[in-house]
């Protein structure tokens, strides 16, 4: 369980971020690789890239299982929403030496005490960190570059729009509702109450944050938040969550049905273009998966929805009287 603590005044410090680095680096991680076809399919097709570039470095850092590190310098923590990639790149390259050599300790070795592990590297990669951390850092902004050149740049554009609009949509919320709710929306794994901030984590970490970073990316299917390893330096959290898949094109519902079913009810039907689950719902709609799951029932028990389970997951689905009535009205 990872546990932050944070006042009001963090709360009021805490925003949004796209970061093109970010989304480079979590490419590196293949077992959280959003799996997504379509126009997100370049996503599953960065980790070619490496073998192809021949990036040894960047090769020699990837996990392809959870419970390691990859070093934070690689992502630099932006210093305003829109950081470009050659900024980001120029922050690696002159990347604090002293943090650098802790942080491929870090790789090494882990963090017994937050349950992360160390591992081994290769030599390629140990002969690199032997010549120092200038050098090291210089040589894997190089290949960083490379790397976003080649896997990420020709998508960036379209993914960095749809980045956006995710920021637009939640500051809407945000704006609605407060930043309490914000968090609750996320994710189920994420929870925030009486200044504490919960994520569901197999670490063990509790601390303060002065504020959160929001990062939304395309790249994760998990949600995860990335914490400062060095002592002393106490960047802020940065809280990365899954952009919800685009959903399908819904019917709008009438003011008619709106006033009958009550507007969020109204949404819920009008968004069942297919099986959906309530988890689903709740991250297009920036709700709880509880209140979902509440007007879901109602939905169910008038026989608007019906719900069948697949695997593990729930599926609801319009009923063909939920058909009738979200035409008619």
């Amino acid at each position: 369980m990872i546990r932050l603590t944070i006042d009001s005044a963090g709360l009021a410090r805490t925003r949004f971020v796209v970061s093109p680095l970010h989304e480079a680096v979590n490419t590196l991680m293949a077992f959280s690789l959003n799996s997504r076809t379509g126009p997100y399919a370049w996503v599953g097709r960065t980790r070619r890239v490496l073998r192809r570039e021949k990036l040894e470095l960047l090769s020699g850092l990837a996990l392809d299982q959870p419970g390691g590190y990859i070093p934070d310098f690689l992502s630099p923590h932006p210093a305003g929403p829109e950081p470009t990639v050659a900024e980001q790149l120029e922050a690696v390259r002159r990347a604090d030496p002293e943090r650098v050599r802790a942080e491929l300790e870090t790789v090494r070795h882990g963090l017994p005490a937050a349950n992360l592990v160390g591992r081994q590297v290769p030599d390629v990669v140990l002969r690199a960190v032997q010549r120092g951390p200038r050098y090291f850092a210089e040589r894997v902004a190089d290949e960083l570059g490379r790397y976003w050149e080649a896997a990420l740049a020709p998508y960036w554009p379209d993914a960095r729009a749809v980045l956006d609009a995710e920021v637009d949509e939640r500051g809407r919320f945000l704006a609605r509702y407060g930043t309490g709710s914000l968090f609750n929306s996320l994710s189920p794994e994420l929870s925030w109450a009486d200044g504490l901030i919960r994520l569901e984590s197999r670490f063990e970490v509790t601390m303060p944050a002065r504020m959160v970073l929001l990062m939304p990316t395309l790249v994760s299917r998990q949600i995860h938040v990335i914490l400062d390893p060095v002592d002393g330096c106490h960047r802020a959290p940065t809280l990365m969550y899954p952009v919800a898949k685009p959903p399908a094109v819904p019917r709008t519902p009438t003011p008619a049905l709106a006033q009958l079913l009550g507007p969020t009810r109204a949404d819920l039907l009008a968004a069942l273009v297919d099986p959906t689950t309530t988890v689903d719902l709740a991250a297009r709609h920036f709700l709880s998966a509880g209140t979902v799951s509440y007007h879901l029932g109602v939905l169910h028990r008038s026989g608007l929805v019906s719900r069948m389970r697949s695997g593990r997951e729930v599926l609801y689905r319009r009923t063909p009287r939920g058909e009738e009535l979200l035409a008619t009205r």
